[in-house]
């Protein structure tokens, strides 16, 4: 099956029912008659830029982005603005602490603009750790990120 396929199947799973898991997904995926691995569905849910959303009822969902935007930017100021709980800065670093199932959407928007003060994000669920050329640097990119919120 082709990764636009199985990508519009996820979409449509998400769209009607709560998902809190990846092996969720599987699950669902194998009902289905796709089988798919959970590595599979980390990078579906990183390219798809899903995000999780609390649930109703307590814990987390995962939920499409409210609309699909060109411009990278905007991207990451919706996420930036909605997201983002906690933002810290040390030296050449900047730590941000997200909504669980946020980091890898954030950290490879940042990863995608290309900001010069920037040498690279790593994301994982809900922290982004920004590595800055330097320490002025890092004053910098908190600077712009906080003007995203």
């Amino acid at each position: 099956m082709k990764k636009s396929e199985r990508q519009r199947h996820i979409q449509e799973i998400i769209s009607n029912q709560y998902v809190e898991r990846q092996e969720d997904l599987v699950k669902l995926l194998a009902k289905s008659g796709i089988r798919v691995t959970q590595a599979t569905i980390s990078r579906d849910i990183k390219d798809m830029q899903l995000l999780k959303v609390p649930s109703v009822g307590g814990g987390y969902h995962y939920s499409l982005p409210a609309r699909r935007q060109d411009n990278k930017e905007e991207r990451l100021a919706n996420v930036m603005g909605n997201e983002l709980q906690e933002m810290k800065r040390s030296d050449r670093f900047v730590s941000l602490t997200m909504r669980p199932g946020n980091g890898p959407v954030a950290a490879m928007l940042i990863n995608q603009m290309k900001y010069p003060t920037v040498f690279t994000a790593i994301g994982d669920d809900a922290t982004v750790l920004i590595v800055c050329h330097s320490a002025g640097a890092a004053v910098e990119f908190e600077r712009t990120l906080q003007a995203l919120r």
